[in-house]
């Protein structure tokens, strides 16, 4: 079977305590909720899902949220920021600064015009101007020592590169590499940005850092290829996990950052309604006998009112 990824499925990202990401996500960026589920592996921690109204592939932000995290530090080996596609810079800049939500640019890369601002607890989020609605990913930056041996992989999947920057660093006095790859039958969220810095940094993760970053497989036969070709150029891929909303797959680049790919079935709404995404808290069968539990340990959340996208 031959095929190409055709984009991003989801970035998960760790955080600090789960209310005040709520509020940023909902309230500020007008993400919509679409799950409220616990960290599989600990069930005594949240794992929030942030998405379009329609839930969508490509669309998905997720955090594992910790009441005591410490902070992190992005640099080589990770993903360090990520991006939303928005149609009207301007209007998200005026909304922006109306509820005193302080951001960085405008600046240019790569011909698009972009801003960039911080959740609450570090980590960049960048808005970059281009296509037709909000809501769902423009791109992901990886942050990396050596850029080939990940363009390698990167090209395995599917994705050409585009172009390049070289921009000076603020306040370092480096310079800053970015390579753009795009997948060669494009979707939502079709970008990878690959940087290399002169700018000290050690990687350090914690709040305010991203865990993985998950690419598509429409169907689990797609996935199953791509298990066998990743495997077969030399690359360490786990068996199939089910995440009871998609299947997983993962395996770590060589310059270090954490891959998924995820399938785009079975989806958000396999175990409660499209319309009431993200209202009641979901567990996975083997916990629902320790619900009680678990949600006596759970901090209580209040979902905030979502903003609508800048018209």
């Amino acid at each position: 079977m031959t095929q190409t990824i055709p984009g991003l499925h989801h970035v998960t990202a760790i955080s600090g305590p789960p209310q005040a990401n709520l509020d940023f996500y909902v309230r500020d960026l007008g993400q919509r909720l679409v799950k409220r589920t616990v960290n599989f592996d600990d069930p005594g921690t949240y794992h929030l899902y942030y998405g379009d109204k329609d839930a969508a592939p490509g669309s998905i932000l997720t955090f594992f949220p910790f009441m005591d995290a410490g902070p992190g530090r992005a640099g080589p080996g990770m993903a360090s920021a990520f991006a939303y596609a928005v149609p009207d810079l301007d209007a998200w800049m005026n909304r922006l600064a109306s509820d005193a939500i302080d951001f960085e640019g405008p600046w240019t890369r790569m011909s698009e015009r972009g801003i960039a601002l911080k959740d609450p607890d570090g980590l960049r989020v960048e808005l970059i101007e281009g296509g037709h609605r909000d809501d769902g990913f423009h791109s992901v930056t990886l942050w990396l020592k050596d850029i080939e041996p990940t363009a390698r992989v990167l090209d395995a999947m599917g994705y050409d590169r585009l172009g390049e920057d070289d921009v000076a660093t603020a306040g370092t006095g480096g310079v800053e590499r970015r390579i753009r790859f795009r997948s060669r039958a494009p979707e939502r969220a079709s970008v990878v940005d690959v940087i290399t810095s002169d700018a000290w940094s050690i990687a350090r993760p914690g709040a305010g850092t991203i865990h993985h970053v998950a690419f598509r497989a429409p169907t689990p036969e797609a996935q199953a290829d791509w298990r066998e070709r990743l495997a077969a150029i030399g690359l360490d891929v786990t068996p199939v996990i089910d995440r009871q909303y998609f299947d997983a797959i993962y395996f770590r680049t060589p310059g270090g950052v954490l891959f998924e790919i995820a399938t785009d079935p079975p989806g958000f709404a396999v175990d409660e309604n499209a319309d009431t995404l993200g209202e009641a808290l979901k567990l996975p069968l083997r916990y629902e006998a320790h619900r009680a539990r678990i949600e006596s340990v759970l901090p209580e959340l209040k979902l905030p009112e979502r903003r609508t996208a800048p018209a």
